[in-house]
């Protein structure tokens, strides 16, 4: 872990990168912006440019020995001690149809781990700051997720069923969604901040980047939640995309033996 003076200035700057992304985002939000294609045919706007750039600009300027590794301009000095990994709109496909579930994801790596996580939602005016070690904060408030022990009591979220593209994703995210209680869609990064909250019980995705969780890890733990792969693995930068977090481990455990992944590990 990196020493409490560090922490202090990562963790301030870090509310620096949520306030930037942020001012760029509320200017474009509901308002006409166009909207390209990229090579995997996901959504990128302007507004998500602008808010990396601001982003990687105030990192630079502050620790320019940091790496960074974002999600629309790439990786820079990825093999630093210190690596900031960021999404500056996780949920473009919210932004663009005007629905506040989308958020700016910050993410600070020490050799590969994450010790500082943020999901920072500009429009509702909400953050969440996960730091290695410490309870989770959402608006300076510690969170707890809640107990949830078996998967027939559990809110589940995915953002998408169209996320589960192999039919054994496929096969296995319905083998889960059939057992829980009230299976729900969308939310992007904002369904892991109420996990954290203990509103929701778990989430289980797959295809995702590690810009996409990343940053999540820090926010699920320090709430006492749980974060792993489809096989229970820890997750890093060369995890499959297949991920699960949840409040309850036993909640986590039943989740891991229906997806029946652990062979894999």
């Amino acid at each position: 872990m990196p020493n409490s003076s560090d922490l202090r200035e990562f963790s301030a700057l870090a509310h620096e990168l949520a306030e930037a992304a942020g001012a760029v985002q509320r200017r474009y939000f509901r308002r006409p912006v166009a909207v390209d294609s990229k090579v995997d045919d996901s959504p990128v706007t302007v507004a998500d440019r602008e808010a990396e750039a601001v982003m990687r600009d105030l990192i630079g300027r502050r620790f320019p020995s940091h790496g960074i590794f974002g999600e629309e301009f790439g990786r820079d000095r990825e093999s630093a001690e210190f690596v900031w990994v960021l999404d500056p709109i996780d949920g473009t496909k919210s932004f663009i149809t005007g629905r506040p579930l989308f958020g700016t994801l910050i993410a600070l790596l020490r050799e590969g781990r994450p010790v500082l996580g943020v999901i920072d939602q500009s429009i509702l005016k909400e953050r969440w700051v996960g730091i290695k070690g410490r309870p989770t904060l959402h608006n300076g408030s510690v969170l707890q997720t809640r107990e949830c022990p078996v998967l027939s009591q559990a809110s589940l979220y995915a953002t998408s069923p169209l996320m589960f593209t192999s039919p054994i994703d496929r096969q296995g995210f319905d083998r889960v969604a059939k057992r829980a209680r009230y299976p729900l869609f969308g939310g992007d990064c904002y369904a892991y901040g109420l996990v954290a909250m203990g509103f929701v019980d778990v989430v289980v995705e797959a295809g995702l980047q590690p810009y996409d969780y990343m940053a999540l890890i820090p926010v699920i733990e320090g709430a006492g939640g749980h974060m792993s792969d489809w096989a229970g693995r820890d997750l890093d930068l060369a995890s499959d995309g297949r991920v699960i977090a949840s409040g309850d481990r036993r909640l986590h455990d039943e989740i891991l033996a229906l997806l029946d992944m652990r062979s894999a590990v």
